[in-house]
């Protein structure tokens, strides 16, 4: 007997305006203790689909449900049934970090008899058992991220929301948090959805992922297979700004399939780089265009992004206000409950 998915998504839209559908139709599966990782180009509908999914924002037109939870039907419920680790510091810094987890355990109705015990479980757990009564506000990054981690399962939710949690972290501050998520997952047998702008975590935690741009799944599958897909090898070219445009000399090279070209920059795929590589240079040998950086690479979960958004990921891009005002409300939402 097969198990249940724990998130379904049908045909999930949202449109701002009349007019500006941020998420366009989108379908997908999350299986019960999986960790789903949801990427995309800023603005392409990544925190749209977790506020309706976590009962921030009603759906234009679709359906989700989690756990058999409808997100529509029974917002509350889905609020109290499921976890949320922000981007954006939750925690309050005036109060200590054994303070913040009797406040979250008050606002889930834990009950009491069990918070005290859950509450030092965790604050062991997170290593943060002798800073639990110092104030937040001393807390170093990496302690903050554990806190919060701590706060969005307090209540014990079978499935977590983590919207770019590691954001801003240093290696060892993020290498730590994951440490956290897995072990959870293998205690509790948690389900993950997470949005990450870092792709190395994708690659190595995800057991799948979703792609999506302008509002629609463009890819989907683990990350060995969107990277599969990506085919051959890449060899990627950075040339001089105003040179003028070598696609089509590149792509007329025996044994190049494509070429894309983003600024500087050439991105050429083939069934052979190492053969490729000498009649490449010497396209731009020809046309006399100088050439910063030669390289060639297997294809990476980067690639594959490349490949089926036409845009590079970027680490560093900031939310759109659409994001932000989402953000605001889901917060204000959490502190209200």
């Amino acid at each position: 007997m097969s198990v249940p998915d724990s998130i379904e998504v049908d045909g999930l839209t949202r449109v701002f305006n009349e007019k500006v559908r941020a998420v366009d139709g989108v379908s997908f599966r999350v299986r019960r203790g999986e960790m789903y990782g949801f990427l995309g180009p800023n603005g392409a509908g990544k925190t749209t689909t977790v506020s309706m999914l976590t009962a921030g924002l009603r759906p234009t037109s679709g359906t989700a449900s989690i756990d058999g939870i409808d997100v529509v039907r029974e917002p509350e419920r889905i609020k109290r049934h499921i976890g949320i680790v922000f981007q954006e510091s939750s925690a309050d810094n005036d109060l200590s970090g054994r303070e913040n987890l009797e406040l979250a355990a008050g606002l889930f109705r834990v009950p009491r008899s069990e918070t005290r015990g859950r509450i030092e479980t965790l604050l062991e757990r997170m290593q943060l058992a002798e800073a639990a009564d110092r104030r937040v506000k001393t807390y170093s990054g990496g302690m903050r991220r554990r806190l919060e981690l701590a706060v969005g399962i307090i209540h014990t939710p079978p499935v977590l929301f983590l919207d770019e949690p590691t954001l801003g972290l240093d290696p060892q501050g993020r290498a730590g948090f994951w440490q956290y998520v897995q072990q959870l997952r293998r205690d509790e047998g948690t389900t993950v959805f997470v949005t990450t702008h870092y792709l190395e975590e994708a690659d190595q935690l995800c057991d799948r992922i979703a792609i999506i741009d302008h509002g629609k799944i463009v890819a989907a599958g683990t990350p060995s297979e969107l990277k599969d897909r990506v085919g051959g090898d890449v060899i990627t070219v950075t040339g001089s700004a105003d040179a003028p445009d070598l696609t089509p000399a590149l792509g007329g090279l025996p044994g190049v399939a494509s070429v894309q070209r983003q600024d500087r920059m050439y991105r050429i795929k083939c069934a052979n780089g190492e053969a490729a590589v000498p009649a490449v240079v010497q396209a731009f040998v020809a046309a006399g265009v100088p050439m910063a950086s030669v390289a060639l690479k297997r294809p990476t979960l980067d690639e594959a992004f490349l490949e089926y958004t036409g845009r590079a990921f970027r680490e560093d891009e900031g939310g759109d206000a659409t994001q932000w005002a989402v953000r605001v409300r889901q917060f204000q939402d959490r502190r209200r409950r």
